[in-house]
């Protein structure tokens, strides 16, 4: 059975048991700063496990794109990914064991004809008892079914982050792997690890499709699967392979590569994939502008940290001046002492966060009368960067004082004389349309319906303030703003230039 017929199995299995299907959740997640990446499906269901209403109904089930980064050493095995799909059906309050046990073994046997080799239960420990219920559960559909207890470590979920719902959980092996865990999410874990029961007991279940495609194909290995059709064979083959795949998932989201947060894993992961393509000559199945930039970024850094090495300089020197990750400097074959090197890292963090406290903080300097309009000019600029260079352009920070505005974007290349003319001459039609500013508070999930732009990174609440200018620009934003572009004057670009890699910086002024 391919690949997509199993997930259209597996959410029509679901719709037919009273589910909504819910499309996946970016990889970047939205309101939850608790985790720098999705890594499981009931991550975008959080708040319904604590009470909120769900505007999808009690029972829902998805298809989710995951990224996650703690198996990163194992990637290249028979059955460790970065970047892979989880099957998932998740109830608050809807429904609860025998219901979600039930469910899973119709599944996994009648759909899609497999035979369960044993199941796995919480054993239990002081203050969590022992989840008899799911074993007698799992007796009474099948009572020739081994079924095996297993402690915290193994059959004890969550939370995602350092606090939120979690669960003794229930997994299902067949041919000796691990392929569906079902948490009984009914306790909340505080930040010190603390447990109190939940008012709503809820279904938390994943099943990776990797893994299981990979049983129902027969075969050994995950690299084998229709998933991978260039089947690598090797480990570096198929850390390429897998890396890869997460490289064109989180490319696809917009995001860019950096030295933070979660452009510095894209980073990390496209920097791995180029040196196993250098050191083994092997293909990377990855089509991108923004790749290629990295890719000719990462040679010339390749050559300057290895030059630098060979002069007799600290492997540190990789880290700091060329932002080689330790295990990377490691895979280079150089020797790494790491317990000074976490050492030197705790000291170059505490200088880092010192120089950044003496940084002027970006955004609005003041409520003046010149930065609310050169305020109100910069969503006017961002909206024709996006007319002029498409959605490529992503803002990544700006700074406004009463002289001058400045604006950082995602883009890869200088803007030529005429793509800024066109920008300039955008901006200054809008403003001799005389349109009106309005401020709209609403639901972040309208404001983000009607297309308002908004950092992509950012965390906001619930409730967000959106900025309308005319028909023409939406962005989220506290403001404040004119009330008409026609308070404006004339609008001017005085420079533009290279931010960081792969951020392109304007600076403008109203005349």
């Amino acid at each position: 059975m391919l690949s997509s017929e199993i997930r259209d199995k597996f959410l029509k299995f679901f719709e037919s048991k009273g589910h909504k299907v819910v499309p996946s959740s970016p990889l970047v997640p939205e309101g939850d700063s608790s985790v720098l990446f999705t890594t499981a499906g009931m991550q975008q269901f959080k708040p319904y496990y604590l009470g909120k209403e769900s505007p999808y109904g009690k029972n829902v089930a998805s298809v989710q794109k995951c990224v996650r980064t703690s198996d990163i050493d194992e990637v290249g095995d028979e059955s460790h990914l970065t970047f892979f799909e989880m099957l998932g059906n998740f109830s608050f309050g809807g429904y609860w064991k025998k219901e979600a046990i039930e469910y899973a073994h119709e599944f996994i046997t009648r759909e899609m004809g497999l035979k369960i080799d044993y199941v796995s239960v919480f054993a239990g420990e002081p203050g969590v008892p022992e989840d008899k219920e799911s074993a007698e559960i799992w007796k009474s559909i099948d009572s020739s079914l081994e079924i095996r207890k297993a402690g915290r470590e193994d059959n004890f979920w969550g939370p995602t982050g350092e606090e939120g719902p979690c669960g003794p959980t229930t997994e299902i092996y067949v041919n000796g792997i691990e392929i569906w865990n079902i948490v009984f999410n009914e306790f909340y874990c505080n930040r010190d690890k603390s447990l109190k029961p939940l008012d709503i007991k809820g279904i938390d279940t994943g099943m990776g499709l990797e893994r299981l495609t990979m049983v129902s194909q027969n075969v050994s290995n995950l690299f084998e699967t229709d998933l991978f059709p260039s089947h690598p064979k090797t480990r570096e083959e198929g850390i390429v392979a897998d890396h890869s795949r997460a490289i064109n998932a989180l490319l696809e989201e917009g995001l860019i590569p950096s030295n933070k947060d979660q452009g510095y894993v894209l980073r990390r992961l496209m920097r791995r994939v180029l040196l196993y393509k250098n050191r083994y000559q092997l293909e990377i199945p990855v089509e991108s502008e923004v790749f290629k930039q990295e890719s000719n970024k990462f040679d010339e850094t390749l050559e300057a940290g290895l030059k630098k090495l060979k002069e007799g300089e600290d492997p540190f020197v990789l880290f700091t001046s060329y932002g080689f990750p330790v295990e990377l400097i490691k895979e280079l074959g150089v020797e790494v002492d790491e317990k000074d090197f976490a050492e030197k890292f705790k000291q170059h963090k505490e200088i880092s966060r010192a120089g950044a406290e003496q940084k002027f903080k970006g955004g609005l300097a003041g409520h003046g009368e010149m930065e609310v309009k050169l305020h109100t000019a910069t969503h006017l600029l961002h909206q024709a960067l996006h007319d002029v260079l498409g959605d490529e352009v992503m803002q990544k920070g700006s700074n406004i004082t009463p002289e001058r505005l400045r604006f950082d974007f995602s883009f890869q290349r200088k803007l030529t004389e005429e793509e800024k003319k066109k920008v300039e001459e955008i901006v200054n039609e809008k403003i001799s349309e005389a349109l009106p500013v309005n401020k709209a508070v609403m639901p972040k999930a309208e404001a983000e319906k009607i297309g308002a732009r908004h950092f992509f990174d950012q965390k906001y609440p619930e409730e967000v303030s959106v900025y309308s200018i005319g028909d023409y620009s939406k962005e989220f934003c506290g403001g404040p703003h004119v009330n008409s572009t026609a308070e404006l004057g004339h609008f001017r670009i005085t420079n533009e230039e290279s931010s960081s890699a792969g951020v392109r910086r304007i600076k403008a002024v109203l005349e």
